[in-house]
C-alpha cells in the first residue's frame, strides 16, 4: 500500500508476502512477527472505569475527552471532581457569595467576573 519504484516491485512484493500481514482490525501493515503483540496492545477490549468497553488503543483518548468520570476542576473553587458531577456542583458553588473588593456588596461567585463593570 505504498509507492515503490517499478524496478523494485517484484522483490518488494516477495518480501511483503513473506514478512508483512494486514491487521484484520485496522488494516495497517504489520510485520508477521509482531502481529500478535500488535493485536494484544492495540485491539484487545478493555473496560474503562465508567464501564464502557473499547479497544485499548482508544482508552487514553476516551479518558481524556469523553469519559463521564474524567477529572475536571470547578471554575469557582478549583476542587477536582468527576465531569458528570461538575454541573450540579457548579450550580451550588457559583451560588455562594463573596464581598466585592470595590463596593463591599456580597456578589454571587458566578457573577463576580462581570460585577466590577456594574458596581462602578
Amino acid at each position: 500500500k505504498k509507492d515503490i519504484p517499478a524496478v523494485n516491485f517484484i522483490i518488494h512484493e516477495i518480501h511483503c508476502r513473506r514478512n508483512i500481514e494486514m491487521c484484520p482490525y485496522c488494516s495497517d501493515s504489520i510485520p508477521k512477527s509482531e502481529m500478535k503483540n500488535h493485536i494484544e496492545s492495540e485491539h484487545v477490549q478493555v473496560t474503562c472505569k465508567c464501564r464502557m468497553k473499547m479497544e485499548s488503543s482508544l482508552l487514553k483518548e476516551h479518558e481524556a475527552s469523553s469519559c463521564p468520570l474524567r477529572p475536571v476542576l470547578c471554575q469557582f473553587c478549583d476542587i477536582q471532581l468527576a465531569f458528570n458531577k461538575l454541573q450540579e456542583h457548579e450550580l451550588y458553588c457559583g451560588a455562594r457569595t463573596e464581598p466585592c473588593g470595590r463596593c463591599g456588596r456580597h456578589v454571587l461567585l458566578r457573577e463576580l467576573p462581570e460585577h466590577p463593570r456594574l458596581c462602578g
